[in-house]
């Protein structure tokens, strides 16, 4: 029994209406969850035979646009950051809150319970320089470093053992002029499976979401969705019966292309296995102790 948790950076449940990218039943996963097209404020809440999704709140009780910082540090340790300090903020952690990444996050409990975890994103070796000179870290690769888990790099990527920020590795070829062969979602998916195969909890992170809304731009926001919906299909169709998907964001944003900013909208959270643990959630507080929880059974 282990968790896969793919964690999507601004995805957030909007409206129906033309500027929400997340609203097709062209999204076959979201669609699956919600049992309508994709996923917007007209879809009802659902649980039922191993699949749930809620919508949860990302604001935490207080006021402003909600940012990664503090959104993901409260997504990965179940304690609200933005209270802590009073305000939102992001994209990086803040001072105050890192403490609660390099020691109480989802990785330091899961390890802390005898069970092995694993971050599936690769970095190229421009990230690694460039974060060891500013020493800055993203929530996610403090939280890997501070839990002394592996940070994938190139060679984890040839080896087909780890996955890049884009899903597909186009960006490592036509960006960073690296030599990566480019891959179809439902081949990333694989190594995902490969990876729950082997750890007790996967996390993987696809950040394209916030990118694209932050742009406003459609175009963007129709291909990184039409990418992760494969990716996640797949790995739906194709996981272990006892093994759970848990699928959140941090914030909104590309829900409402009308607006380059986040948003207040509540988040989606998807659960396909397990879903008990999840079943009272109201906050993005809430996804790690439920996570937890279902390892806990196993």
């Amino acid at each position: 029994m282990a968790v896969l948790f793919v964690f999507v950076d601004g995805i957030g449940v909007g409206k129906n209406n033309t500027d929400n990218p997340l609203a097709s039943e062209k999204l076959h996963s979201f669609s699956l969850f919600t049992g309508q097209n994709g996923v917007h404020s007209g879809c009802n809440e659902r649980d039922e035979s191993g699949i749930l999704f809620k919508k949860i709140d990302a604001n935490l009780d207080v006021e402003g646009l909600p940012q990664s910082g503090t959104g993901q540090t409260a997504l990965f340790t179940g304690i609200n950051a933005s209270k802590k300090i009073g305000k939102h903020f992001g994209p990086f952690p803040h001072s105050e809150i890192k403490p609660l990444l390099r020691k109480k996050s989802l990785f330091h409990k899961v390890i802390e319970m005898g069970k092995s975890a694993h971050f599936l994103n690769a970095y190229p070796d421009i990230f690694f320089k460039k974060s060891e000179k500013r020493n800055r870290w993203s929530c996610t690769t403090l939280m890997t470093k501070s839990a002394n888990l592996h940070l994938n790099r190139l060679q984890d990527v040839l080896d087909e053992k780890a996955i890049t920020a884009e899903i597909v590795q186009s960006a490592w070829r036509s960006m960073l002029n690296l030599d990566v062969p480019s891959i179809d979602p439902e081949d990333a998916a694989g190594r995902a499976l490969n990876a729950l195969n082997a750890y007790d909890l996967v996390l993987y992170e696809y950040y394209l979401t916030d990118k694209a809304g932050h742009a406003q731009d459609r175009e963007m926001a129709d291909k990184v969705l039409m990418v992760l919906d494969r990716f996640l299909m797949r790995i739906k169709k194709n996981k272990k019966p006892d093994d759970t998907l848990v699928i959140c964001s941090d914030h909104g944003n590309i829900e409402d292309l009308s607006t380059k900013t986040h948003t207040r909208n509540p988040v989606p959270l998807f659960v396909a296995g397990d879903t008990e643990p999840f079943k009272r959630a109201a906050s993005i507080l809430d996804v790690t102790p439920g996570i937890l929880r279902v390892l806990e059974k196993s």
